[in-house]
């Protein structure tokens, strides 16, 4: 099982558009509370536990070895990252633009700020790993191709040897050994240079984007703390209505 990209950036397009636009077109104070609007929510919080196994798993490894038995992992990132798309979709839809408290309006940042954050995660650094391996194979490629060459000529070639007069009648001096061409060790000298900075350059863009993954688990915690807070307030004051 493997995620297509194009669904993903739909979906994700999609959950970024609808957000604004609708904030300035649409706004229901009823309808979170309503019960279309708490089935939203509730479907909302399960697509979000289904993110979690991917993140234990990772982390975890007894987790992880439990679930290997039953899922591969690039099962489970698929699972991670379908649900990390369509949880906060539902959550918007349930929310119906209605942002009157502080903690809807975190809860709406954060949700902006994990999708994002786990896209660039998701994709970027994916690709930007995939590119740096693909440089270091031609690193290595060139190296192993830059060392085989022989080695070049020393410079100065020895004097030929004088031949006798008698030699001179019957022999002529051989013509010197070919050397291997220059442009051969330049060309790959100026290959490798360029390889060996392409290396650098996207391991140091690689390793910016890494702080993004950082800044994906730091609001997916918190987020997950809100959540609680909001499920949790509406159980509360739901309860003692009823």
């Amino acid at each position: 099982m493997r995620e297509r990209g194009d669904i993903l950036v739909a979906l994700l397009a999609g959950f970024i558009l609808v957000f604004p636009l609708g904030f300035v077109i649409h706004v229901s104070s009823r309808f979170p509370g309503s019960f279309a609007g708490g089935m939203l929510g509730v479907l909302a919080v399960l697509m979000m536990l289904l993110t979690l196994p991917y993140v234990a798993a990772k982390h975890i490894g007894a987790v992880d070895r439990f679930l290997s038995r039953f899922v591969a992992k690039p099962t489970l990132l698929a699972v991670h990252v379908y649900a990390g798309v369509l949880a906060p979709l539902l959550a918007l839809l349930h929310a119906a633009h209605k942002l009157d408290s502080p903690l809807g309006v975190m809860l709406t940042g954060l949700l902006l700020l994990t999708v994002l954050s786990g896209f660039v995660g998701r994709f970027l650094l994916a690709e930007l790993a995939r590119a740096l391996r693909g440089r270091k194979t031609e690193l290595a490629s060139l190296k192993a191709a830059y060392l085989n060459l022989p080695p070049p000529p020393t410079g100065v070639e020895p004097p030929p040897r004088q031949l006798g007069r008698l030699a001179r009648l019957l022999f002529r001096p051989g013509d010197p050994p070919a050397a291997p061409a220059p442009a051969d060790k330049a060309t790959l000298a100026a290959a490798l240079s360029d390889s060996e900075y392409a290396v650098r350059a996207e391991a140091a863009t690689s390793s910016l984007f890494a702080k993004w993954r950082l800044l994906h688990i730091v609001a997916g915690v918190i987020l997950y703390g809100l959540i609680l807070l909001h499920v949790g307030a509406a159980l509360y004051y739901g309860l003692r209505w009823l």
